[in-house]
């Protein structure tokens, strides 16, 4: 199976199973029922996405354009430190051994975007349990 990331309110495509929306916020202007019609996501999953307060960091002028090497570190901080952010992480990474699942987000460039990190952070989450079953 595979994890995949997306950009929310792109066309599917082959492959991508069950679309993750990582975001804080949920699109305007959109109904709950048109979430997966129009493409954006079949699962709202705010708990895989930055923080409110990272969130409004990465606006700022000195934030994310500026410096995406700290925002990622920040975020993948707050992914190992919170909780319900680090179980939702490890749930994911099980499921998505499992069956296929992608994860999005709003962002144009994926490479200035969370879910590159998450992404990464998955990949690592799976090879832990991965490892966690070898012993």
């Amino acid at each position: 199976m595979s994890l995949r990331t997306y950009r929310i309110g792109s066309p599917r495509e082959p492959g991508e199973g069950l679309r993750l929306g990582t975001v804080r916020y949920l699109p305007r202007g959109v109904r709950k029922a048109d979430y997966a019609r129009r493409d954006y996501f079949d699962i709202w999953l705010p708990a895989l996405a930055p923080s409110r307060e990272l969130f409004a960091w990465a606006l700022k002028g000195d934030g994310l354009a500026r410096n995406p090497e700290r925002f990622f570190a920040r975020y993948a901080r707050e992914m190992r430190t919170d909780t319900d952010a680090r179980q939702t992480l490890i749930l994911v990474a099980a499921l998505g051994a499992r069956t296929d699942i992608s994860v999005g987000c709003y962002c144009a460039d994926e490479a200035r975007c969370h879910r590159s990190e998450l992404f990464r952070l998955l990949q690592r989450a799976q090879g832990e349990q991965n490892d966690g079953l070898k012993t």
